[in-house]
């Protein structure tokens, strides 16, 4: 029933030959990796928007300039991860640049802004959609936590059901956000060109504050936001169908060049219309109201701005599972993120980055004005670092234009190092001192779970000391029974076929029932001794455990009893919800504390299967 409700959801599991089939044209991979970037447009906007509103019309004058030199970080960035694309096409973006050029250090701490990024890219994705159709239908507003909460777990779904399922789904989307929003924009253009700029001064509300560098610089680092995304081509590459480089690097260009025409359209508009947004109202929204009216062709752009808003997550369910699978098979994080499922896709991936969005949106109530400060900082950090990796890389490889290829990525060092410092600074209060503090655990846990890894390898290793190839003599078996029934006649039979040594231990926890099993064991106990072992507390581990130490003590003999565990097995999973899983208890206590005097203590399952 399980397995028939998976392959229901997720669909039927797929041959590993068929990895190459499941990777990405250019149009379903443009759909994959730029929901984000392009949709970013709706809660950066809206951020400078609100940064600057409080100082009236002279601080929504700078909405452009700031738009402007926000695209002109985003073309520097763009040009960088390019020549990252062709550098590294292994994917792994900031992350492996970092490490390979900066150091193991400087790569986890890329590592870790880049996990941060991708989660809460995921989260205000959805909480920004949510304020998009709020905005047109308000009686929504009071239910976007759960409606978010429903369409992440809905993105989830889709994402494990494959790649190239998704990048399909996802295009619908993201092509029906170009075709309702770029051809408003050129409307807008040409209302623009007949009605002339609309003076602000007529439409701002009063300024509250006075307009300072520092408000301007915090209205520009709440618009940096826009950015975030654009490195997601640059992870992976490996989606790409081959060439993957030229394919992946073509995509990043269109990416950037929609991304930014549809950016300064939309801030340009804004100001240049007067557009003001209402209350509980997006500046889209309003944007669109003012071009569209409130009627079909309105909605359809709001719904389009949800839709692209919430599969904008998808960027995240593309990017944190491939980069947490490079981690873990560097073992910087458990080796279960490297494992494909059934759909060849990185499930624990998928499955960690959904849980810590939901955790996000939950505990931010969908607020997404207060998530965006946690935002920025992490992917400005990844880029900077990626940018100078990027320059140690042409500087060691010296090939073609090695010195122009360096100058760019120097430059787009100094342009993101410069951002993330007015964003680090502007945003600091406001919650960026979070993602600050967040890193630097991430970091300190990546390297705690290498040291693990470090450790266990030495310990196996048949390096040094060679272990004895002695063989052992035959074991000492102690069988713990509950009752006598045939899983435990089977077992009896199973361990004297294999020692001349064994009993069986009944704990008494009901002393009444004791008689009764004594009478079926001269039936049914093979000879064996039955050992009785008291429990005044009712307790059943910590007595056998305890027996088990006090007769490997008095034996001495240099070994400990080996345990056999008679276990029946229901036919349905769901029947074992009815049973008190006393052999999985009694497993794991012995499982971590056999090692106590030196030597190992075997325990072996004996499994009957019940039929109905």
């Amino acid at each position: 029933m399980y397995h028939t409700l998976r392959e229901i959801l997720t669909g039927s599991p797929l041959p590993t030959r068929q990895l190459a089939s499941e990777q990405l044209n250019k149009v379903r991979a443009l759909a994959a990796f730029s929901p984000d970037a392009l949709s970013s447009i709706a809660y950066a906007n809206q951020e400078i928007y609100l940064g600057l509103v409080v100082a009236g019309s002279m601080g929504l004058g700078l909405a452009w300039p700031i738009g402007l030199a926000i695209v002109g970080v985003l073309f520097v960035v763009a040009v960088s991860y390019f020549q990252t694309i062709h550098g590294y096409p292994s994917g792994g973006g900031s992350y492996v640049v970092a490490r390979r050029n900066l150091g193991t250090l400087a790569g986890l701490v890329a590592a870790a802004a880049l996990l941060i990024d991708y989660v809460l890219t995921a989260a205000v994705s959805l909480t920004a959609g949510m304020d998009a159709i709020a905005s047109a239908f308000p009686v929504l507003l009071p239910h976007r936590v759960g409606a978010a909460l429903a369409l992440l777990a809905l993105i989830t779904l889709l994402n494990l059901r494959g790649l190239r399922e998704t990048g399909t789904l996802m295009s619908i989307p993201v092509y029906l956000f170009l075709l309702t929003y770029l051809p408003m924009l050129l409307y807008g253009l040409v209302r623009l060109w007949i009605e002339g700029p609309a003076p602000l001064a007529q439409v701002a509300p009063p300024a509250t504050l006075n307009l300072t560098p520092l408000l301007a610089l915090h209205a520009f680092s709440a618009g940096c936001t826009a950015l975030t995304g654009i490195e997601a081509i640059s992870n992976g590459v490996p989606s790409f169908q081959p060439p993957q480089s030229k394919n992946a690097g073509r995509t990043l260009v269109v990416m950037a060049c929609l991304m930014g025409l549809m950016f300064l359209g939309s801030i340009g508009l804004t100001q240049f219309l007067g557009v003001i947004a209402g209350p509980n109202e997006t500046i889209l929204s309003a944007l669109a109201r003012r071009l569209l009216g409130s009627g079909l062709l309105y909605l359809a752009v709001q719904v389009s701005t949800m839709l692209i808003l919430a599969v904008a997550a998808n960027t995240s369910f593309a990017g944190f599972p491939r980069i947490a699978a490079i981690l873990a098979k560097d073992k910087f994080l458990p080796h279960q993120f490297t494992g494909l499922g059934d759909r060849l896709v990185f499930n624990n991936g998928i499955l960690a980055l959904s849980g810590v969005t939901a955790f996000l949106i939950i505990l931010f109530q969908g607020d997404t004005h207060a998530l965006i400060p946690l935002f920025a900082v992490g992917a400005f950090l990844a880029f900077t670092l990626s940018q100078m990796g990027m320059v140690v890389h042409w500087w060691r490889e010296r090939g073609k234009h090695w010195q122009l290829k360096s100058f760019a990525n120097g430059l787009g060092a100094l342009a993101t190092a410069t951002t993330l410092l007015v964003v680090g600074i502007s945003k600091f209060v406001d919650g960026a001192w979070i993602t600050i503090l967040i890193i630097p655990l991430i970091v300190a846990a990546l390297l705690g779970i290498r040291r693990h890894y470090q450790d266990v390898t030495k310990a196996l290793s048949l390096r040094g000391l060679p272990p004895s190839l002695k063989a052992l003599p035959t074991p000492r078996l102690v069988i713990p029974v509950s009752g006598v029934h045939r899983g435990v006649v089977e077992a009896l039979c199973y361990a004297r076929s294999i020692s001349n040594e064994v009993t069986a231990v009944y704990v008494e926890i009901n002393p009444e029932d004791t008689p009764e099993i004594q009478a079926d064991w001269q039936i049914w106990g093979q000879d064996v001794p039955l050992v009785l072992v008291p429990s005044p507390y009712r307790s059943l581990i910590g007595p056998l455990l305890e027996y088990l130490e006090k007769t490997d003590l008095e034996r001495n003999d240099g070994r400990q009893a080996s345990v056999l565990l008679p276990e029946f097995v229901p036919a349905r999973w769901w029947q074992n919800l009815f049973h008190n899983q006393t052999a999985n208890l009694l497993r794991l206590a012995m499982l971590y504390t056999r090692h106590k005097h030196g030597h190992p203590r075997a325990i072996i399952d004996v499994p009957f299967y019940i039929q109905k």
